[in-house]
């Protein structure tokens, strides 16, 4: 069987993207789709050249087995997502798959927010300005494919299936540090 949008699919995957079953891109969508009917066949052919096709409740992304540096780099990169939840929890508790967000909400609520205004002070602390903060949230979080632009004239975002990989090493983390509490030693 001929395996169809290979490239299109590498192209999102290798760069550290997330393809989301609950995506607003139709393509993306599709691709998902692509994956989860043939998902074996799709992980043989990319493990080919070294990545390995791993799925999670409802999105797909690449995994690689790498050498002790990178894998701290990703430790890093790890600590700033837990930073971002921890983020995006404290504007609204509900923030998940499904989630819609205008632009100029979570800003506004920023400015009066004391707590949500430290935390993204300590995220991204080169931001001189609330705007500055957002905007840099909100393009890492789209190119990462966690979020999705709804419209252009409010400025509004979905909170793709891919979410769910932040949420889910979070709570495998928090999960490890309870059974390593209780744990007798």
């Amino acid at each position: 069987m001929m395996l169809k949008n290979t490239k299109e699919i590498f192209e999102i995957l290798s760069r550290g993207g997330f393809i989301s079953h609950n995506s607003t891109d139709e393509r993306r969508r599709r691709y998902y789709d692509l994956l989860e009917e043939d998902e074996q066949q799709y992980a043989e052919y990319y493990s080919g050249i070294g990545f390995i096709l791993e799925g999670g409740n409802g999105y797909y992304y690449f995994s690689r087995s790498e050498p002790r540096q990178v894998v701290q780099d990703k430790v890093e990169r790890l600590a700033e997502f837990i930073d971002i939840v921890e983020f995006l929890k404290t504007y609204d508790p509900t923030f998940g798959v499904g989630y819609e967000f205008i632009r100029s909400d979570l800003q506004a609520r920023m400015a009066s927010d004391i707590e949500l205004r430290e935390k993204a002070e300590r995220l991204y602390r080169d931001k001189h300005n609330h705007q500055e903060i957002v905007d840099k949230l909100i393009d890492r979080m789209r190119n990462l494919g966690f979020i999705e632009l709804l419209s252009e004239v409010d400025a509004s975002y979905r909170v793709t299936s891919a979410f769910n990989y932040i949420e889910e090493l979070i709570n495998m983390i928090s999960v490890a540090e309870e059974v390593k509490d209780e744990i007798p030693e």
